[in-house]
């Protein structure tokens, strides 16, 4: 190159920075703050997200749940720049911020370790209290749909009355509702305790995600996110075990019993440790005439009403009949009104709809709805399988479900270094959904004579893809959100994926249930079994071999294989849809609405 192509390349470079300073001048002092740690309220890490081109243009975005934070300075090129952006400096973590971190970690320890602690105690639950198989349903289905229910709302309220303050609440939810179950002595008193249990549950799981938004940028939330996906992997490892060992040792009471001291340690750590600043002061009437409480309403009312009719289709009562399309019509009629009335209200809105913004975004929303709905069939239908298929104990069953877990935990840590190291996500969303479809696939090898080694290795192969599929989608959608919307899409993601699992549960639930009926009545065998399924189990184990009894286990077999055909449908649906997502930049500026003290 000669040198006065040099010198011109050279003008031209100084041109376009000056056209670009003089564009993006309105956000200078934005980026000048994000370079020091005493800003950290409103910009951490300093992150430089900028694309440099001159017809950029600014607008006024109110934070969503906190209007009084306005982006007046913020250019929508800047926050939508598809990764020619500077790479950030390293951003480190303070010991107040470490704190915070631990403290989540280990009450996200507790909730994952009670969800799925009843995994394999459900049967015994159902013959102890004499409860039907649709009751013993119920009480993990109970669970998992007010969990899902009320995470929006709490993610919302929290950014007006404060993180701290809601998450203290929901402790106080989770710890009552314990105490509900551990007394129960009907499965009234018992469904109504995991209800409560829900709702704390719920909203421990999204305000531990919104709060890592709060505190730590994009780039690197997912190294530091993977604390708590390690500690809720333990829990998920060891709750099934734990769960058989209470059972078969003690009572199913102390499934519950445990909770106690996690509880009374996760009101210390969360009371010492999560403290939190909020931006903008406001007072009690203020925040109260900012929570959008006909939409928490709308939302809540028509969620449950939908839920629950789904829930009742094919378990309860037959699809078609006005018990399960009543509650499903009024359920989807309130979505709509409530959709509506977001747009109408606009300002102070308890979801904004600027989190499906584009086709990345509903793509990557599918696939976290998907990953609930796989992943709590299987944890499920896979100790179930396991119980009646193969004569497994309780124990047995949960330690079966090892090769899973086991390794769901390590593939989500190790994806999430990636991600932060690359900067790149889609890569492992493509990945694990192909290496999970290929999970739900080889499922079908499983049967009465299939050895445990054919089992372990179809689970190894479960938990890498979906601890892939779960980290990446997380970071996905934080990435495909703007700055000030990160906290409510990181919240929704959590929404649709906890959505998915009482889906799951149900939709699974209705198919195993009508399979194992036909096969039933093709063998010539009673269709009440398919009923009762659970507590059968307890007749399977003391029946002697004969040609009836296997008859029984070959048309269970052929149940659980019309679930497992479902799964591999359905993760094939998201690995198809997943190729939708755009690539955007995770080097975004941080925009707290919190910040540690």
């Amino acid at each position: 190159m000669s040198a006065n192509s040099h010198h011109k390349d050279t003008a031209q470079k100084k041109r376009d920075s000056s056209s670009s300073s003089s564009t993006n001048d309105h956000c200078e002092s934005l980026n000048a703050t994000s370079k020091s740690p005493a800003s950290v309220s409103k910009v951490f890490g300093g992150v430089r997200d900028l694309l440099k081109k001159p017809e950029a243009s600014c607008a006024v975005r109110p934070v969503s749940g906190n209007p009084s934070l306005e982006l007046n300075t913020m250019c929508e090129t800047d926050i939508e720049a598809k990764g020619e952006g500077d790479v950030p400096e390293e951003w480190k973590p303070q010991k107040k911020e470490l704190l915070i971190m631990i403290s989540l970690s280990f009450i996200s320890l507790m909730v994952a370790l009670d969800a799925t602690i009843l995994v394999t105690v459900l049967p015994v639950i159902a013959h102890e209290l004499n409860g039907t198989s649709v009751e013993a349903f119920w009480a993990g289905t109970s669970y998992l749909l007010t969990s899902a229910i009320f995470q929006p709302v709490i993610a919302s309220i929290s950014a007006v009355f404060g993180r701290q303050q809601l998450l203290l609440v929901t402790l106080l939810f989770f710890t009552v509702g314990t105490i509900l179950c551990s007394v129960a002595n009907d499965f009234t008193t018992l469904l109504t305790g995991r209800c409560i249990q829900g709702v704390g549950g719920g909203g421990i799981i999204t305000l531990t995600q919104v709060i890592f938004c709060d505190i730590v940028p994009l780039r690197q939330r997912p190294k530091y996110f993977a604390i708590v996906l390690g500690a809720w992997s333990i829990g998920s490892i060891v709750g099934p075990v734990i769960g058989g060992a209470l059972v078969e040792n003690t009572s199913w009471r102390w499934c519950f019993h445990i909770n106690y001291p996690f509880c009374g340690i996760g009101f210390v750590v969360a009371i010492l440790f999560v403290r939190l600043n909020a931006v903008a002061e406001l007072t009690f009437a203020q925040k109260l005439k900012r929570v959008d409480w006909i939409g928490a309403a709308l939302f809540v009312g028509s969620m449950t009403s939908f839920l629950v009719g789904l829930s009742w289709g094919g378990v309860q009562h037959p699809w078609k009949s006005a018990a399960t399309l009543a509650p499903l019509i009024v359920g989807l009629c309130g979505v709509a009104v409530f959709l509506g009335w977001q747009m109408y209200r606009k300002e102070h809105t308890l979801l904004p709809m600027s989190i499906f913004c584009n086709w990345s975004a509903i793509a990557t929303f599918y696939g976290a709805l998907i990953n609930g709905l796989i992943l709590f069939t299987a944890l499920y239908y896979w100790p179930f399988f396991q119980m009646s298929v193969r004569g497994s104990s309780s124990v047995q069953a949960g330690i079966d479900l090892f090769p899973s877990v086991c390794l769901m935990a390590p593939g989500s840590v190790a994806v999430s270094v990636l991600t932060s190291r690359l900067g790149h996500f889609r890569w492992a969303i493509w990945s694990g959904w192909a290496i999970t479809t290929l999970a739900c696939g080889l499922q079908l090898l499983l049967d009465v004579d299939s050895k445990a080694a054919i089992t372990a290795v179809v689970f190894a192969i479960f938990g890498i893809g979906m601890g892939m599929v779960l980290s990446s989608l997380n970071v996905g959608i934080q990435a495909i959100s703007s700055p000030e919307d990160s906290a409510m899409a990181a919240s929704m993601y959590g929404f649709l994926r906890s959505l998915g699992m009482p889906l799951g549960v149900a939709l699974s639930g209705t198919v195993f249930s009508n399979a194992l009926s036909e096969e039933l009545s093709n063998s010539g065998l009673p269709t009440t079994i398919a009923h009762d399924s659970e507590r059968y189990i307890f007749v399977l184990r003391t029946m002697a071999d004969s040609p009836q009894k296997t008859a029984i286990l070959e048309s269970y077999t052929g149940g659980f294989h019309s679930v497992f055909i479902m799964m591999t449908a359905i993760s094939a649906s998201a690995l198809v849809v997943s190729f939708f997502i755009r690539r955007f930049s995770m080097d975004k500026i941080l925009l707290a609405q919190f910040s540690a003290r």
